[in-house]
C-alpha cells in the first residue's frame, strides 16, 4: 500500500508544483495592480484547486463543523499546526487574512514570492522580543484594517498525536486590539504527516470554536484556554 499512496503522492505534487507556480507568478505581476483584498482572493485560488486535486489524486477529504462560529468583525485564530494543509485551508477561508509565519518563507522561489502578496506579518524566530513586537504592532493594523489574524502558537508543524508549546503572541494581540479569539482544532497530521513525503487517503475533520472573548483577559490564562480546547477537541476526533 506504500507504494501507491508513494504513487498518487508523485501525482498530487505534478499538479501541486505548477499551479503554485503559476498562480505565485500572476500574483506577484498581476497582482501589483490589483486592489488587496480580490488580490488575495486571486492568489488562494491556487489553495482551493491544490485541495481539489489533492482530494482526487490523494483521496483526502474534508469534514468542517462550526463555520457560523466564524465572528463577523475582525479576529485573531489560533490554530493546531500539524501540516502544509492546513495553512492552504485556512488562508482560503478565513480571507481576508494575515498569517504570522517565519520571514524565510518569503524567500522560497515561486511559493514566496505569491505568499508575500498576500500581507502575512513575516518574523524572525531568532529574535523573540522583535518578533512579538512586530505581531502586535502590525497585527493590530492589520486587525483596524478589517484583516483577520492566522496564529499557529505551537510556531511550527508539530507530528500528529503531539503537543507543542503555545506561544501567548497571538492572545496578546487579541487583548491588546480587543479582537476575539476563534480557536480551530482539527487533525490534518493523520493525512498530511508533518514533514513527510507520503500524503494517506482518510477524512480531515476541521472544527471552528466558539469565539472567546479577550477583554480582560491574561495572555496566559487565554492561551491556556484556547490549548485545553484545541487539545481535548482533536483527542475527542
Amino acid at each position: 500500500m506504500n507504494v501507491v499512496f508513494a504513487l498518487r503522492t508523485v501525482l498530487f505534487y505534478c499538479g501541486y508544483v505548477p499551479t503554485i507556480i503559476t498562480f505565485s507568478l500572476l500574483g506577484c505581476t498581476l497582482g501589483l495592480v490589483i486592489p488587496y483584498r480580490p488580490r488575495q482572493t486571486f492568489i488562494t485560488t491556487a489553495n482551493a484547486i491544490v485541495l481539489w486535486w489533492l482530494k482526487l489524486s490523494c483521496g483526502i477529504k474534508v469534514n468542517v463543523e462550526g463555520l457560523d462560529n466564524i465572528p463577523e468583525q475582525a479576529f485573531v485564530a489560533l490554530s493546531k499546526h500539524q501540516s502544509g494543509w492546513e495553512t492552504f485551508y485556512l488562508q482560503r477561508t478565513l480571507r481576508p487574512v494575515s498569517t504570522i509565519l517565519k520571514k524565510e518563507l518569503l524567500k522560497v522561489p515561486f511559493f514566496g514570492w505569491g505568499l508575500a502578496m498576500t500581507r502575512p506579518i513575516a518574523i524572525d524566530r531568532s529574535n523573540p522580543k522583535q518578533a512579538l513586537r512586530e505581531v502586535l504592532s502590525q497585527g493590530k493594523q492589520r486587525l483596524e484594517e478589517g484583516n483577520n489574524i492566522l496564529v499557529f502558537p505551537e510556531g511550527t508543524r508539530m507530528n500528529y498525536g503531539e503537543i507543542g508549546n503555545y506561544s501567548r503572541s497571538g492572545a496578546s494581540l487579541a487583548i491588546n486590539s480587543g479582537a476575539p479569539i476563534l480557536p480551530i482544532a482539527h487533525n490534518a497530521g493523520s493525512c498530511w504527516p508533518a514533514h513527510r513525503f507520503i500524503k494517506h487517503p482518510g477524512t480531515i475533520h476541521v472544527i471552528f470554536g466558539k469565539p472567546i472573548e479577550s477583554t480582560g483577559r491574561k495572555s496566559k490564562e487565554l492561551t491556556e484556554e484556547v490549548k485545553d480546547w484545541i487539545e481535548t477537541t482533536i483527542a475527542g476526533l
